[in-house]
């Protein structure tokens, strides 16, 4: 949803979502699969920039890869029940924020104009999905990722939405548990990746 993606498509292995971007066209996510499972989709696939991700450590999913997959980068499926937060932005910041066909984008611009963080939103009926958490390098470490988030809590809330999810990268975990999320699980992929001639 936060992404326009389509409705992801129900498989024996999990989930299946096209999501038609060249750098990733199809995700896959195990949900419970075992290795002969996961080799056997693995063995399928012919498009490249297919992902296919599981709740487990790279190290578990790296033998059901030959050659011409690649891993991504190591994140973990965060949680937390959203409670009220106070939105701060530092002097010279504006947040802002806009919530449309179900999705919650912040934008938080600098006095100059210019864009410093951001960060969007997919709800539902009682959960949403934080996504696309950004802070501009020339703006870290001024507490703009902390603000994003607040912004996008307070969104959610208003829509009555209880719970949030995220995948975070390792940088972005301790933001996250600094703020009271809980990491619940790793959250790994590989790539294909064919070497072409």
């Amino acid at each position: 949803m936060s992404r326009g993606a389509t409705a992801p498509e129900d498989v024996p292995w999990g989930l299946r979502i096209e999501v038609g971007r060249p750098s990733r066209t199809v995700r896959h996510v195990l949900l419970g699969a075992d290795a002969d499972t996961a080799r056997t989709l693995v063995g399928t696939v012919t498009e490249p920039a297919t992902c296919v991700k599981a709740f487990l450590p790279p190290a578990d999913m790296e033998p059901w890869f030959p050659a011409g997959w690649e891993p991504t980068e190591p994140c973990f499926l965060m949680a937390v029940d959203l409670r009220p937060a106070r939105v701060r932005t530092p002097d010279g910041y504006t947040a802002a924020v806009e919530t449309a066909d179900g999705v919650a984008r912040v934008r938080v611009v600098a006095a100059g104009g210019e864009l410093a963080a951001r960060g969007q939103a997919g709800l539902t009926d009682t959960a949403c999905v934080f996504d696309q958490i950004i802070t501009e390098p020339a703006h870290r470490r001024r507490g703009l990722g902390t603000a994003v988030m607040a912004a996008l809590t307070r969104a959610a809330l208003e829509r009555g939405v209880s719970e949030g999810v995220l995948g975070a990268t390792v940088q972005g975990r301790a933001l996250y548990e600094a703020i009271g999320w809980k990491a619940l699980a790793p959250l790994s992929g590989f790539t294909y990746r064919p070497v072409t001639s």
